[in-house]
């Protein structure tokens, strides 16, 4: 698209966009200055429209996500409309407080709430706060979208102000008719406009149905067509930029008089606000990435929303979120970029300008319409299916939960609440999901090395001895009574328990005594517990190994050894079981000849031995001395007369991965020696070694005059390789099982 199209389509997406915010934030505004009287209702609309106006211009320069459209939201007039209430009532332990002084500590509360925003930004909260349970954030959704529901409820209906609700549902003499028709009209006219028009936003469509019902009324009714002291109006506004800047100055200096008791009143409101701001945005930012492939900067998004907050708090607007419906509305209108958010703002701030004045005479039943159908889809009625299935029913309590705390108490709590909730559902996964990747014992893996026939029979024979268990996920107090019971018959019977820590994410203090208790048990048999793969980097950061030696793990129990991956350990178990069942050498490892090579020994008479030997050459290697390397031409094949060579594959990053080690009387690089091709590996001395080096082209200059000899030698080596390929076999079965 052309940067024309693109501005032209930013336009049309920004004025979208205020077509639906504008109409809402109005109605939010209203909401929360309800609970102070109908005489503060125009100042309530006013915080509304400024509110759309600053949060517009300052959060599509500074935010992170360039489509997204930031307003006063539900949120955050459900939180507002609830603190206001408990100011003026005296509740939660102070004094009632004057109308004037709640303006005050309302503007504080999104001031303060903006800078924590920008605090989770600059801390990285923006991926903390996506980690909030699905279950707990429908429940705060839901319980916002039902509190503003019931809200609605005495505006549509006009009761008297402090009528009981039991009261005012029963009693129609109390119920202000003209109110109603309006309220309905604009409900009816918002839920079925997005099928007469795809041109004009919902929320406009049901407005005018609203505002039209209204003045119809009006004609056999002239006392409705009074703006002053007419309580089903938000009333005069007046609109001077002198008095708003006054009224800024006057913030300020008012702010320095708070007592510490102001300051206790709003604390818990402020982080409540704070957090649900955060998710409401994130939320919508999530849902525009999915439906325009992009990316959000959800840390410098915070940061913008927190900035954008701060300042409509210094001019008395209202506190707000990115928000769904305005920015679809943008995005489907031609939004692409942050001019559509700001120009959102320039537009609203031009209707502040211009045609202020029209806006008291939008009808409170209207806005309650408005607002009660925001309500009803901010409530998640798909959380009902989750009674469907046993594995989600916990799911829908929380959900529930969370929605009666919010209903019953206020919103403060349900956070606390919904702190709680997320805590049991972590314990349930955790506690539901096994810690215990796979378990095997020895005759199930081995190390990547080597091993001649006979070594391979006493591992065979000895396999029960060791057990190898690979964890997973997080070791803490929820979970290790399961690990404890899941090792508990392997504690009685291994001599070699091996735990495998790569896929460990965390480990408490409390899985670190039943380590040190599972150790002890060992020690007390005679047996030996290894660590493998310790993480040098967990997710929550540190060190594992550290950890361990700082927990006293690794110091106090002679049983305990970590090995830096699972394959070092099986190597070590192995070498250890094959010593005990094989005659001790004394002194230096003894060379094998020719003959003794598992490879051809009694494969052939002492002639055609000496044809082969003329074949043969002799090579020593130094402690870590390479015989060749990855791409190398040769055909040599090796037997290893003593020492140990490993075969190591390069990786990125100078790091290597070991695909096998071949010890004395085995034999390697017979891929090479078969098809002549480059090698496939490094091949590096571990330990001093002595190697006979079987060159294919002499090798074939002697099968041409004894072909006999090669018969013989490649029937052997082709069985060998079978058995290679059968114990590999075998590994790969016992992998893919477990």
């Amino acid at each position: 698209m052309s940067q024309t199209g693109k501005i032209a389509g930013d336009i049309w997406g920004g004025l979208a966009a205020m077509l639906v915010a504008l109409p809402s934030a109005i109605a939010f505004g209203v909401v929360s200055f309800t609970p102070l009287g109908s005489a503060w209702l125009g100042i309530g609309a006013m915080a509304g429209v400024m509110g759309t106006v600053v949060l517009g211009l300052v959060a599509a320069v500074v935010g992170g996500a360039p489509r997204l459209i930031t307003a006063p939201c539900a949120p955050a007039a459900a939180v507002l409309s609830a603190l206001t209430l408990s100011l003026i009532a005296g509740k939660d332990g102070h004094a009632p407080i004057a109308p004037e002084q709640i303006l005050l500590l309302l503007a504080v509360v999104g001031l303060l709430s903006g800078g924590l925003q920008v605090l989770f930004g600059l801390l990285g909260g923006g991926k903390v706060i996506k980690f909030i349970p699905y279950p707990v954030v429908s429940g705060y959704l839901s319980g916002v979208g039902m509190l503003i529901f019931l809200s609605q409820v005495p505006k549509l209906l006009g009761w008297p102000k402090g009528t009981d609700p039991w009261q005012g549902l029963t009693d129609p003499a109390l119920w202000q008719w003209t109110g109603i028709v309006v309220g309905l009209v604009t409900i009816v006219g918002t839920v079925l406009a997005p099928r007469l028009t795809k041109v004009v936003p919902a929320p406009i469509v049901g407005l005018l149905a609203g505002v039209g019902s209204y003045f119809l009324l009006g004609i056999n009714h002239p006392e409705l067509l009074q703006l002053a002291n007419n309580k089903l109006l938000i009333g005069p506004i007046d609109v001077d930029f002198g008095a708003i800047a006054v009224g800024m100055q006057n913030r300020w200096q008012a702010m320095g008089q708070m007592s510490m008791a102001d300051v206790a009143a709003i604390l818990v409101p402020t982080a409540t606000l704070a957090v649900l701001l955060s998710i409401d945005t994130l939320k919508t930012c999530v849902v525009v990435d999915a439906l325009t492939r992009s990316r959000h900067d959800s840390n410098r998004t915070l940061i913008g929303q927190g900035v954008s907050n701060m300042l409509s708090a210094v001019v008395g607007g209202m506190p707000g979120a990115g928000t769904m419906g305005a920015t679809l509305m943008s995005v489907n209108s031609g939004g692409q970029t942050r001019l559509s958010g700001f120009l959102e703002g320039g537009f609203s701030l031009v209707v502040l300008a211009l045609f202020a004045s029209l806006i008291g005479w939008v009808p409170i039943a209207a806005l309650a319409g408005i607002l009660m159908v925001v309500a009803y889809r901010m409530f998640d009625w798909h959380s009902f299916t989750l009674l469907k299935q046993r594995s989600t029913v916990l799911d829908f309590f929380v959900i529930l939960a969370v929605v009666v705390v919010a209903v019953k108490f206020n919103l403060i709590a349900a956070a606390g609440a919904g702190i709680g909730f997320a805590v049991v559902l972590f314990l349930r996964d955790q506690v539901r999901t096994s810690v215990v990747r796979r378990r095997r014992d020895g005759s199930a893996i081995s190390s990547k090395r080597s091993r001649v026939n006979e070594e391979k029979e006493i591992l065979a024979a000895t396999g029960q001895a060791s057990t190898i268990v690979e964890l997973q996920g997080n070791l803490f107090f929820g979970t290790t009574d399961q690990l404890f019971t899941t090792l508990e018959t392997a504690l009685k019977t291994c001599r070699f328990l091996v735990l495998d820590m790569r896929n460990v994410q965390s480990v408490d203090f409390t899985a670190i005594r039943m380590l040190t208790q599972i150790a002890a048990i060992l020690r007390d048999r005679g047996a030996q517990l290894f660590f493998s793969d310790l993480p040098a980097s967990l997710p929550g950061g540190g060190n594992l190994n550290t950890y361990f030696e700082q927990t006293g793990l690794l110091a106090h129990a002679d049983n305990i050894q970590v090995f830096s991956d699972l394959d070092a350990a099986m190597e070590w178990i192995e070498d250890r079981l094959i010593e005990e069942h094989l005659e001790a050498r004394n002194g230096e490892e003894k060379p094998l000849a020719l003959e003794e090579i598992p490879l051809v020994k009694k494969m052939l008479d002492d002639q055609h031995n000496s044809l082969l030997a003329s074949a043969v050459d002799e090579k020593h290697l130094h402690k870590g001395q390479r015989l060749f390397s990855l791409g190398d031409a040769g055909d040599e094949l090796y037997l290893v007369r003593r020492g140990q060579v490993r075969m190591l594959l390069p990786l990125q990053g100078g790091k290597n991965m070991t695909l096998a080690v071949f010890g004395r009387g085995n034999f390697f690089g017979d891929m090479a020696f078969l098809d002549k091709g480059s090698r496939s590996s490094d091949a590096v001395a571990d330990v001093p070694t002595d190697l006979y080096v079987l060159s294919r082209r002499r090798f074939d200059e002697v099968v041409k005059v004894h072909p006999e000899l090669g018969n013989r030698f490649f029937a052997r080596l082709a069985r060998a390789l079978s058995h290679r390929l059968r114990f590999t076999n075998t590994e790969l079965m016992a992998l893919k099982e477990g």
